[in-house]
């Protein structure tokens, strides 16, 4: 009898031991689904930002770099490589890599009509060229037909929109440059093509904070510009924009300053603009509260003068052509950087992916770079890294116009036109492949300071 108790007691002890066993398992089983389906649904939120994921490795995004400057420039904590919370969401950049960014497309949805996609053709200044190319004439008619070689993979998108924004900032950060060069007019003012930007100047700042980009200005030439209104466009910026985490300020000369470029800068004579950006000057924004690093558009040589005579505290190329001026061509870019160091001024060399923009000037075609996979670009950044600079620019994230972008491209056909795109690469290759180059950057400036 009482071996039969003690046999009932095992049998029920080792059924309980069972039953537990069975619970834990399909407890288990149960969280585990959970975070697999989150999973899920993070990826197609992000996959459905339309390709806003790049096919990187952790690693590969993350990056290992650290950036140091120049002798001539000297460069602060804003110029260090950004690292925090480094994931693939959320890669490192470098405040050394500046990019040249355009606000000033608008749709229907957004803006009530096209504003930019629909560009007119340009007519040549000389009248035996431009009736050779007559039959040009008119103005784009998106959203099939725009004002560009290139189709984005947006679609022809507003810049107001906030949704845009942050896919651009994304863009902009997987890529690996630190600083967005916002094309910029002051308020109430415009190109030709477009409407009053300045309004997409504070959504801008703060989608570049969550990605951890700093945002600067290229003040683009407007009516009776001159260098006293230029100087209220600086003050302007720095009460406006001035107090936000992303507002891009840059170590130079023992203080904490604004960059600012200037756009068409040697419209204006050097004499002018020592006005303004000299200690001497009568108006000037030397040791003031809108004091800033002042960066002038080099296109001819003799333009030495603006650094030397005119007070500005650099200079950058722009173009991506090369051999379009003579501060693109890159075998002068050598000379250049020797100025930069006896002048003490910094020189920014600028590098695009090719250049085309004969859907908007028909006659323009001898200018036209191709990319030739890549390799275009691979020879710019080449050519930019032998001189070491202090900064690099890339022109451009989104200049549709004039064919400069980085930005996601596809293919797409209209009656009988085909937009180029970057086959046989990726829409992304150009974000990839600006990545690649910011890693060399900012690797050879870490061993150079070693």
């Amino acid at each position: 009898m009482q071996v039969i108790i003690f046999r009932n007691r095992f049998y029920a002890f080792i059924a309980i031991i069972f039953i537990l066993v069975i619970a834990f398992l399909s407890l288990s089983n149960y969280t585990k689904p959970r975070s697999q389906y989150s999973n899920v649904i993070k990826l197609s939120k992000d996959t459905a930002m339309k390709g806003s994921i790049m096919k990187k490795s952790r690693g590969e995004m993350e990056g290992n770099l650290k950036s140091n400057d120049d002798n001539h420039a000297d460069s602060g904590n804003s110029n260090k490589l950004v690292a925090a919370n480094r994931t693939i969401h959320n890669p490192a950049v470098s405040y050394d890599v500046h990019i040249f960014y355009y606000a000033w497309y608008g749709n229907p949805e957004n803006d009530a009509k096209y504003i930019h996609w629909n560009h007119q053709y340009l007519k040549h200044w000389e009248s035996a060229v431009a009736e050779r190319y007559k039959k040009y004439s008119g103005r784009h008619a998106p959203p099939d037909d725009i004002g560009a070689n290139f189709y984005p993979f947006l679609g022809p998108y507003s810049s107001w929109n906030k949704t845009i924004i942050q896919d651009h900032m994304k863009q902009i950060q997987l890529a690996g440059a630190g600083v967005v060069v916002l094309s910029w007019y002051p308020p109430g003012k415009s190109d030709p093509e477009g409407k009053p930007s300045d309004s997409a100047v504070l959504p801008l700042l703060l989608a570049a904070d969550e990605h951890n980009l700093k945002i600067t200005f290229h003040i683009e030439p407007y009516k009776d510009r001159t260098p006293d209104s230029v100087r209220n466009d600086i003050k302007y910026i720095i009460d406006t924009y001035g107090h936000y985490p992303s507002f891009y300020k840059r170590k130079w000369k023992g203080q904490q300053l604004p960059l600012i470029y200037v756009y068409d800068s040697y419209h204006i004579k050097p004499k002018a603009w020592k006005e303004v950006l000299t200690r001497e000057g009568t108006n000037t924004i030397r040791g003031t509260k809108y004091d800033a690093i002042v960066i002038a558009l080099l296109v001819d040589e003799h333009h030495k003068s603006f650094i030397t005579t005119g007070g500005f505290d650099g200079f950058y190329t722009y173009f991506a052509a090369d051999g379009f001026t003579y501060g693109s061509r890159k075998e002068n870019w050598k000379n250049l950087k020797q100025f930069s160091l006896e002048s003490s001024s910094i020189f920014i060399p600028s590098v695009g992916p090719g250049y085309i923009d004969t859907r908007v000037r028909p006659w323009n075609s001898q200018n036209t770079r191709n990319r030739l996979n890549g390799d275009y670009y691979d020879k710019g950044m080449n050519h930019a890294l032998e001189i070491n600079p202090s900064i690099i620019s890339i022109t451009s994230f989104n200049e549709w116009h004039e064919g400069t972008q980085i930005e996601k491209a596809v293919h797409k056909e209209y009656l009988d036109f085909k937009y180029l795109d970057y086959s046989p690469q990726e829409p992304d290759f150009y974000l990839k492949l600006t990545r690649k180059w910011v890693h060399k950057f900012m690797r050879r400036k870490r061993v150079q300071s070693l």
